[in-house]
């Protein structure tokens, strides 16, 4: 299921309110995953070409429209502004694991129904969860909005369109691409070009909770940033600790046999591995991130530039990217895509 989330995309918060929504979504993640039911969260940022329909709402309940000098000038910026506007959106989509869910799906009668029913469990978690971290959820998002965001994903020529008129792409039998090319390097799909990237590393240093705001923020890229949440059992994350603590003290025992000495990179690497486990052992569950962007332009000479663009944004991230070569189309189904799908 996918759920939309309403949130000021352009408002500047002071660290300390960062570190604050942060940490509740941190619980939020915590909250929804903790059942165990959970196969994947993702949360998806898109850039959208703007109708003009918002700015033009926004005025007619809130612009003084006394045919004043003032009032003239801004109602013809904001018909001039509106087609070449822009605004981002951001979903949240939860997948049900129906192996480990298989108990209380037959409880709720078994099969697609007692899914259904464990599902919408879920679905009621994550929305009182978001509330709680002042996170304004616009509801879950009917078959018609989905494909919507599919078609407008496939092609981006026909987006503005489909949303100034709500009525139209609504069928998700046609909302997948009429035409598919993929090459080693790029996707070309209906009217678009696409490039996905992979976030292969993240900060190594502290950094402020809004350290994604130069990738998040960059404007005039038509792009979508998905963060895919994997929740791990208690028991396989501890194997998994114990594993990395293990091979963090015998290579440190054999440095130190041959005389070689611990760098800052592998201590920081040994110490993170520590605190994952106080994490656990303190009840908290452990998750595993995978970052994808996905960049789509009318022309590969466009692609080309706005690829470079959000290579550079990523860089003041503190984080790199790789292109994933000779897998874009299963890529862009994961990184474009609110369908929870992995690489």
């Amino acid at each position: 299921m996918v759920c939309e989330i309403r949130h000021p995309a352009f408002v500047l918060l002071d660290p300390g309110e960062q570190a604050r929504r942060v940490s509740s979504w941190g619980r939020v993640l915590a909250s929804v995953c903790r059942s165990g039911r959970i196969a994947t969260v993702q949360v998806l940022e898109r850039t959208l070409p703007d109708s003009g329909t918002g700015l033009a709402e926004w005025w007619a309940a809130h612009g003084s429209q006394d045919d004043s000098f003032a009032s003239r000038t801004y109602a013809e910026l904001i018909e001039r502004a509106g087609p070449a506007g822009e605004r981002h959106a951001t979903t949240i989509s939860l997948s049900l694991d129906m192996k480990t869910a298989a108990r209380q799906i037959r409880t709720a009668g078994g099969g697609l129904r007692g899914a259904a029913a464990v599902l919408r469990q879920e679905m009621s978690t994550l929305t009182a969860a978001l509330r709680s971290a002042d996170l304004t959820p616009a509801g879950w998002l009917s078959p018609g909005q989905i494909a919507v965001i599919l078609r407008s994903a496939y092609d981006p020529a026909v987006a503005a369109t489909l949303e100034r008129h709500g009525e139209i792409g609504q069928s998700l039998a046609t909302a997948g691409p009429v035409a598919v090319t993929e090459t080693w390097t790029r996707l070309r799909t209906d009217t678009g070009y696409h490039v996905v990237l992979w976030i292969s590393e993240w900060p190594r240093s502290m950094v402020y909770p809004g350290f994604l705001a130069p990738l998040v923020l960059s404007s005039g890229i038509g792009r979508s940033l998905s963060l895919l949440y994997t929740p791990l059992r208690t028991d396989q994350a501890a194997r998994d600790i114990r594993k990395k603590k293990v091979e963090h003290i015998s290579d440190a025992a054999q440095r130190r046999r041959i005389g070689q000495i611990e760098d800052a990179a592998q201590t920081a690497e040994y110490t993170d591995v520590l605190q994952q486990e106080a994490d656990l052992t303190a009840g908290h569950g452990v998750l595993r991130v995978t970052g994808l962007v996905a960049v789509s332009a009318p022309t590969i000479e466009e692609l080309d530039a706005a690829v470079a663009a959000v290579e550079q944004a990523a860089i003041q991230a503190s984080c790199e990217t790789r292109r994933l070569v000779g897998q874009q189309a299963a890529a862009f189904t994961a990184a474009a895509l609110p369908l929870t799908r992995p690489v």
